[in-house]
């Protein structure tokens, strides 16, 4: 029972360690740290890490990499991390933890979108499972405009003191109406750039087989990446400074818990349970922040996110059940396939070739037509 278990309590650990990046990098935020320099540091101390455990573990072991395959990784890593993660940090600045918690859950939606755009998915409208994705692409196009453009009423905060206070140049926690619009599109953009580079991660694992090794190379080709873009963006090197507060926190955090052990501990549910427990675990994160900003942080929550948020998970379930349910047809239709082919008779060909009968000659009384031939004399 305590085996059969532990599934369960990891993806609960997985989910509390994905609330706490969303609440620290949004108080590291707040706290004026700048978006391109929050993903320098991140990804700087993720390769730290990752490079001489790579050196030591598969160095030897794997095979050379082409230039192609090289490039390849490349570019994922400009999409995915670069782009993807920059953008994402901009949105989160202008909205909040709640709002990127509910966006979270629409990866596995668009995920689906493009790879049937990619024609790597299919959808059968006429069927139960293909109406079922259908309306999960809907649910979640539909909670993303509710969060980006109906406010609601207010849910106060049990406490009303904010654990993570801004300092002086730090921003204020409430955001103009044309921030909130565009945070909340940036957020959903930013899923959009990691959605395809889940798809072409797959793609490329079949030319590196090395996981470990392709997450690091990704660590620190995003690394140079992000280091010349907040280079261009952010010329005041004051933001630049770190100090023993939420800012190194969130570095540290993001970098080691997020990168390091929810990845390995993600891995091991997908290796045990598969990929569709691992995505029906994701809603638990929108309840784990909003426990957090209510409670914990002393942050007001908005109706729209949460009804928004409930949109999203609806439309993760239906993706989720339609692509159970083809799953199972599919295999079923393999299995019977399969048994009908065993329960089919071996028909061997009959030889053509006359049967030589006995060559003994039986004598035939004289007198007796053939015809009457008793079956005893023959």
């Amino acid at each position: 029972m305590a085996q059969d278990m532990r599934p369960y309590v990891v993806v609960v650990i997985i989910q509390v360690i994905y609330t706490g990046m969303f609440v620290l990098s949004k108080a590291a935020l707040d706290e004026g740290l700048s978006p391109m320099v929050f993903l320098f540091y991140r990804q700087a101390v993720a390769s730290a890490v990752l490079v001489p455990l790579t050196i030591g573990v598969k160095w030897r072991t794997s095979s050379k990499l082409s230039f192609m395959v090289l490039f390849k990784i490349f570019m994922l890593s400009l999409v995915g991390i670069t782009v993807g993660l920059n953008v994402y940090h901009i949105g989160l600045k202008y909205t909040s933890e709640t709002v990127a918690s509910a966006a979270f859950n629409a990866i596995p939606v668009i995920t689906f979108f493009l790879a049937f755009l990619l024609r790597m998915e299919t959808l059968k409208i006429r069927t139960s499972h293909g109406i079922a994705k259908a309306i999960g692409v809907l649910f979640c196009l539909a909670g993303v405009v509710i969060i980006a453009f109906y406010v609601g009423f207010t849910i106060h905060p049990l406490n009303h003191h904010r654990l993570f206070q801004p300092k002086n140049g730090g921003q204020s926690a409430s955001h103009s109406q044309g921030e909130w619009v565009k945070g909340t599109f940036l957020l959903f953009f930013a899923n959009t750039a990691w959605s395809l580079w889940l798809v072409a991660q797959g793609l490329i694992l079949k030319e590196c087989p090395s996981k470990l090794l392709l997450t690091t190379l990704q660590c620190v080709f995003s690394t140079v990446q992000s280091f010349i873009v907040a280079i261009a963006f952010e010329r005041d090197f004051t933001k630049w400074k770190m100090g023993f507060d939420v800012r190194l926190l969130a570095v540290v955090y993001c970098a080691l818990c997020n990168a390091g052990i929810s990845w390995y501990l993600q891995a091991w549910v997908l290796q045990v349970k598969g990929p569709v427990f691992v995505a029906m675990s994701n809603p638990l994160a929108i309840v784990f922040t909003v426990f957090a900003a209510l409670i914990i942080l002393g942050e007001t929550i908005h109706f729209g996110s949460i009804l928004g948020g409930i949109l999203t998970v609806a439309g993760l379930y239906c993706v989720l059940w339609g692509k159970n349910k083809e799953s199972k047809i599919i295999n079923s239709s393999d299995e019977n396939a399969k048994s009908r082919n065993m329960d089919q008779e071996v028909i061997v060909p009959i030889d053509e070739r006359v049967v030589p009968v006995d060559e003994r000659v039986v004598p035939i009384d004289e007198g007796v037509s053939p015809d009457h031939v008793s079956p005893q004399k023959l």
